[in-house]
Parts: structure tokens; sequence; C-alpha cells
């Protein structure tokens, strides 16, 4: 992968001041497709908001509720930032709001379905080998997606889009716009491509010449597509250059489940969370505490180790794999956040506290942004937020905790200084530096190291 030369061009937080009505906030410096938004003064929930879901969709991950639709949260997803409604924990007025923003896709994406044929109560399409035929697609605005129909079994059978569920055979009639094909079904080099228009509407793929092959085609405005890599159809956003990625999907409860996730190589961080069901947990893989277990942004408590999270299986390039525990695979709608370390811009690792005031140095190779930690291993320690923009300078003190609604507080006891190469404890409280404990960690890069240009970063 690439070097990232100016991670604030992937994650960026962003201050604000809210004014209780409604407002738009700029200088994120790209469109956010994953914010998370807390108050900082007020006892309020943290907030969080992705383009897959839409923009006005709301998870918590300071309790176990379920989403909910918040028409005065967040309101849009814009290109330099998002705007916000009344909502207090998004905009109270005259109260200080920090927001945390990622870039997924970010881009219209490009991709490649393989077209087969297969005999399933009459003659289907599948894509990608995936095991159900005529499956409903997601096919976003401004992409571009190559139906290959290469394959001999595509002989005779023409995929076509159409504004009209089985095209002309449902009373519709072919729709062209951005539509190119090549050669005959059935051989080498044959395929239907379209790039999606702007606005455009719900399409249905079709056989030309047979009813009752195809199946739907959604087209959101996400930078997201259908991914059938896994047992379990996703729908994903990706971004490889960052490591990345918005996963939605429908859980079925069955162990040894897989997922596609896009990313290309093996996520490091999974964040997971049941859409629908109250009193559900977050799931979260550390691949540094391994696969046999999960900890949650929603709780205190440490590590649990059970095989029902991620059926003791380590995610791959393509996939990760659940059990049956509701947090990761509950029947209904899921949403993940995958990341993997990229250097100068991620790590998400461990370290072991040594107790003392002088505590730990923790090398991530660039100067950090945002840095999380927990207790892992034993005890019911708070998460620990902070990053560099309510503290400019050392230590950063002022923090937040993921798993509370409770307002900014400044630590005595558990500062962090953020340096040039990676951030070092200063402080002895539980939740950073009890001696001989793991903790993990998330941090992302204000600069690199070094850059392409060769020219270190400063300490701050």
């Amino acid at each position: 992968m690439a070097q990232i030369d100016k991670p604030s061009e992937y994650f960026n937080t962003k201050l604000y001041t809210g004014n209780g009505s409604t407002q738009s906030i700029t200088g994120v410096g790209f469109q956010p497709d994953w914010t998370w938004i807390k108050n900082r003064d007020l006892t309020s929930n943290h907030v969080l908001y992705d383009a897959i879901r839409g923009q006005t969709k709301r998870l918590e991950s300071s309790t176990t509720d379920a989403e909910d639709t918040k028409t005065n949260g967040l309101t849009s997803f814009d290109s330099n930032g998002f705007s916000v409604g009344s909502a207090n924990e998004n905009n109270n007025n005259g109260q200080n709001i920090v927001s945390w923003n990622w870039l997924a896709a970010g881009t219209a994406p490009s991709k490649t379905y393989t077209v087969k044929v297969v005999s399933d109560s009459g003659n289907k399409y599948r894509f990608d080998d995936f095991g159900t035929s005529a499956v409903t697609l997601e096919i976003s605005e401004g992409g571009t997606f190559r139906f290959d129909q290469s394959d001999s079994s595509n002989s005779g059978h023409p995929l076509r889009f159409s504004t009209t569920s089985d095209g002309t055979h449902g009373g519709g009639s072919e729709y062209t716009t951005g539509v190119t094909t090549n050669g005959t079904p059935g051989s080498a080099g044959a395929y239907t491509e379209i790039t999606v228009a702007a606005s455009a509407p719900t399409l249905y793929y079709y056989c030309s010449v047979h009813s009752g092959m195809g199946g739907q085609a959604n087209t959101p405005t996400t930078n997201s597509f259908s991914n059938f890599d896994g047992s379990i159809q996703s729908n994903v956003s990706p971004n490889t250059t960052s490591g990345f990625s918005i996963v939605s999907y429908t859980g079925n409860s069955t162990a040894g489940a897989t997922i596609g996730h896009g990313l290309g190589v093996a996520p490091d961080l999974i964040l997971t969370r049941q859409l629908s069901n109250a009193g559900r947990f977050w799931g979260g893989y550390f691949s540094k505490m391994g696969n046999t277990g999960s900890m949650s942004i929603n709780d205190t408590q440490a590590f649990d180790t059970s095989t029902t999270y991620w059926n003791d299986t380590t995610p791959t390039s393509s996939l990760f794999t659940v059990g049956t525990n509701g947090d990761t695979n509950s029947s209904g709608g899921m949403i993940a956040y995958c990341f993997s370390n990229i250097k100068g811009f991620s790590k998400y690792g461990t370290y072991e506290g040594n107790g003392d005031s002088d505590g730990p140095f923790i090398y991530t190779g660039f100067k950090p942004a945002f840095v999380i930690t927990k207790r892992a291993d034993t005890g019911t320690d708070n998460w620990h937020l902070l990053d560099n923009k309510r503290d400019v300078n050392n230590p950063a003190a002022q923090v937040l905790q993921p798993n509370s609604n409770g307002a900014e507080s400044t630590t005595g006891t558990s500062p962090i200084d953020f340096y040039a190469n990676g951030f070092k404890i200063k402080g002895t409280g539980a939740s950073v530096n009890t001696s001989g404990l793991t903790y993990v960690f998330i941090a992302i890069a204000e600069n690199p190291l070094v850059g392409t240009n060769n020219i270190p970063t400063t300490a701050r």
C-alpha cells in the first residue's frame, strides 16, 4: 500500500460550538462517511452516523439502544463536513462539541462481478459464485460495474437493465443510460457494464431473452457496492488506502458465517452492532487479543472469551467470520466498521502497563491525532479517548469515555503525551496503566513519522 503523507485527508477531528438550531460544520477536509459526535459539556450519549445506513440513522457507543432515526441529528454528509439539526448531543446551544470523521470509499467504486446462470426453479443469474440466485444488488451512483458474462452458462442469456421488474417481460423497456455491452454472452470477453448515473432510479437486471432470471439493483449515493466474498452477502464502502471499511449485512445466527469486508488485507479491528434490537452490546475484535473473544465499546468489562463471537477464526484479506453471538451475528440488520493497520496512518495493538507515572511508550510510527485505550485482561475500567484538537499541547488530558454519556473531564491520573512517533503514558490511572496488565489501543495519525518526502515529523 502507498504511504499516506496527509492523514487528515482520511481522518479528522473537528470541534464546533452548538447553536441550538441548524448549522453546517465545515473544515473537515473531505465528505465523511462515518461521523462520531460527542457533546463535551453535556451529559449526553456518543452518537455515530454513517453513509451506508443513511445520515439520519443514529447509533450510540455509550448505550445498548437500538438504531433510531434522528431527523434533527446529523442531517447530511457534505463535501467539506456535515450538517446537524437541533438535537442536544449534536448541536446544543453554546456548548462545545467534538466530532471524529472518517473517509470510507470516498470515490465512485469500480467493480467486476462474474456472472453465471444456474438452474434454480428456472434459470437465474448468480454473481461471484454466491450461493443465492437473483439477489438484490447495491450499485451506487457514479460507480462503474461490469457484469462479466464470459462463462459458458451465460450463452443465450444477455444481461440487461430496466426500470421495470423483469424488464421487457414485465411490460417495461431496456434502460441504456451509461450501459455498454461487449461480445456474445457465453464467450470470452463478453460483458454488460453500467456507469450508474446521478439520481439514477431503482433498476432491475434481467435477461433480454428469458423472463424470471434477474432481480433488483438499488442505486444509492453512498459509494458502496454488493460484496459476495462471504457466505452472507454484504454491502461495503471500503478505503483500501487508509484501511477502513463500512460493512452492512443481515445476520443469520449461524456459527461460521462469513462476511466480505472489501479491504484487501485482514482487519486488525472490527466493531459490530446489531441494529434493531435494544439491549445488544457492540462486538469488538482486536487482532492482538486473538480470535477467541470480544470487547464492547459500550461496556467496561474486560476481554470476554467465547467462541460465539468470531467462531475462533481469524479474519482474512477478504472476509471475517462470526459465531452465534448476537453482538456479531444476530438475525437482522448488522453494521461493521473494519480497520487494518496502515503504516504512517493507523495502529491497533496492545501494550503492558507498568504502574509508574513514567509509563510505557507505545511506538506507532506517527504522531497521533486520536488515541483510545482500554484495560483488556481484567477489571471493569472505562474506555479512555483523547485527541490532538481538544488538547493541542502535552499532556493530553481532556478525557471522553466511549462507554459513558459523561461530559468531558480532565484526568489527573491518566494523561498521555503525544510524540512524533507514538504516545507515552504519563499517569498511573487504572484506565491506562496498571502494572503487568494488558491494554488495547486504537491510534490514528496526525502525521507520519517520515513521509515519502523523507521529512521527519516534529514532536509537539
